[in-house]
């Protein structure tokens, strides 16, 4: 039986990776007209991978029984006042990590183990996303005159990942 805290808690989250998706979409907005592809295509590839997250959590609601609740959305910020900005607010909407942890404080206490055991790979997601965007975040305040070197940089690192055979099921892939 999946915990009741949990459910709400998790619904509650569901707003956390939608409200990240459309701010992505929006950062991704910004690099396209300013001429910057590949900020732009980092950003909307960001911008899906928070949605399947959210898109995962729906999953496991449905797969536990639940109703999902999609809540409603503040409007995201697309306007920045250089190309620092948007990669710093990206770096702190990806310090979720409280989030993500208190999701698996709260299925451990009430021993709720496979919810415990569904927020395990949010955990090791999550430092990732945090690892990347500090290092984008570092590259960009330093190039942050020369949006070439930026837009190089980018390049250089896409390493065209392959989807992760650990990762939950994405509800209606």
């Amino acid at each position: 039986m999946t915990s009741q805290a949990f459910v709400e808690k998790l619904n509650e989250q569901l707003g956390h990776e939608f409200g990240a998706h459309q701010q992505y979409v929006a950062i991704a907005a910004f690099y396209d007209a300013q001429t910057m592809p590949r900020m732009a295509a980092l950003f909307y590839d960001q911008a899906s991978e928070e949605r399947d997250h959210a898109m995962m959590m729906v999953q496991y609601l449905l797969d536990a029984g639940e109703t999902p609740r999609i809540p409603a959305l503040p409007a995201p910020v697309g306007e920045f006042g250089d190309v620092v900005e948007p990669v710093r607010a990206a770096l702190e909407q990806e310090k979720v990590t409280e989030q993500v942890n208190e999701l698996t404080r709260i299925a451990r206490a009430d021993g709720d183990f496979a919810s415990e055991q569904f927020m395990q790979w949010f955990i090791r997601e999550q430092v990732e996303e945090v690892a990347t965007m500090g290092d984008l975040l570092a590259v960009v305040t330093r190039a942050k005159d020369d949006v070439d070197r930026i837009e190089d940089w980018v390049a250089r690192e896409d390493t065209g990942e392959s989807a992760d055979p650990t990762a939950p099921r994405i509800a209606g892939a």
